[in-house]
C-alpha cells in the first residue's frame, strides 16, 4: 500500500512535523488518560516515522509503562502519543493539515467513554482489551 506524508505544526509554530500514514483515517480514544490530557476524547491519525523539526521544543511525558506523550514546550500543543516499543505515532488530527481528507473510522477504549457525549458517526468500536489483543497480534 502506498504511503503518504501529512504535515502539521503546533499552535505557535515552534514545532512542525511530518507523519507517514497509509490512509487518512481518524480514531478516537476514550481512555481516562487521554480524556485527562486533552479534556475530551483524543482524536488522532496513526502513522509511522514522525519527523519533528525542533526536538528542543518538544517535551515528552511517560504516561504509562508502554507509551509516552509529546507536547510543545512553548505553547503546550499536544503533538503525539507514541508506543515505546515501536515507531507507531498517534498525532492529534487538529495538528495536521488537510482536514477535508480525513475519515473518522474507529473508537477505542469504548468501555471507558462517559455518557455525557456520543459521536453520531458509525465507526468500529474496540474495548481496551480488544485493542491490546490487536497489538499483540501485529
Amino acid at each position: 500500500m502506498a504511503h503518504m506524508e501529512k504535515r502539521g505544526s503546533c499552535l505557535c509554530g515552534a514545532v512542525t512535523l511530518t507523519l507517514e500514514i497509509e490512509q487518512p483515517l481518524v480514531s478516537a480514544c476514550h481512555c481516562a488518560t487521554c480524556r485527562k490530557w486533552g479534556g475530551g476524547p483524543l482524536l488522532v491519525v496513526e502513522g509511522k516515522a514522525a519527523r519533528l523539526n525542533s526536538e528542543r521544543n518538544v517535551r515528552v511525558y511517560a504516561s504509562s509503562e508502554w507509551a509516552e506523550r509529546g507536547f510543545c514546550s512553548e505553547c503546550g500543543t499536544h503533538l503525539f502519543y507514541r508506543l515505546k516499543s515501536d515507531d507507531m505515532y498517534a498525532v492529534p488530527v487538529g495538528v495536521l493539515e488537510g482536514e477535508d481528507s480525513w475519515r473518522f473510522e474507529s473508537q477505542v477504549f469504548i468501555e471507558a467513554k462517559p455518557d455525557y457525549y456520543c459521536f453520531a458517526n458509525q465507526t468500529r468500536e474496540l474495548t481496551g482489551e480488544q485493542l491490546f489483543a490487536e497489538f499483540e497480534q501485529s
